[in-house]
């Protein structure tokens, strides 16, 4: 299992959203290599969910459902989406402010390519994300 980290801003499409749809279809990434990631996504790896922009926090974990096909809301053709479900709400957020500050997070893509909104995470940067999470 690979995991990531997806960013959304709160007040277009929330975590709450997320656990009130049950599963959503991830679009609208214009970003290569956010793309690139979302094509490299499995069914059934998991993904922290981060609310970009208001919050600045990592606030849950949600699991790829369907893997990459063509993004509908893309008129080029070139991007696509994948679906995701919730699995659970952290306890507490971690916010960007503790993994910028955090030793083993510091080089984490979420600190060093901010602009990212799909981007991988290492199982050790996984691990210690769920216990600051505690």
């Amino acid at each position: 299992m690979s995991y990531w980290l997806m960013k959304s801003e709160p007040d277009a499409y929330s975590w709450q959203q997320l656990v009130k749809d049950k599963r959503t279809g991830w679009s609208g990434v214009r970003n290569y290599t956010a793309a690139n990631n979302l094509k490299a996504m499995k069914k059934g790896d998991q993904a922290f969910f981060y609310h970009s922009n208001i919050g600045l926090e990592i606030v849950g974990i949600m699991e790829v459902a369907r893997e990459a096909y063509p993004d509908a809301s893309d008129k080029t053709g070139r991007f696509v989406m994948v679906d995701v479900k919730p699995l659970k709400a952290l306890k507490n957020p971690v916010s960007l402010k503790t993994v910028k500050a955090d030793k083993v997070l510091k080089k984490m893509a979420l600190a060093k390519f901010s602009r990212l909104s799909v981007s991988p995470v290492t199982a050790q940067e996984w691990k210690r994300v769920l216990h600051l999470a505690v």
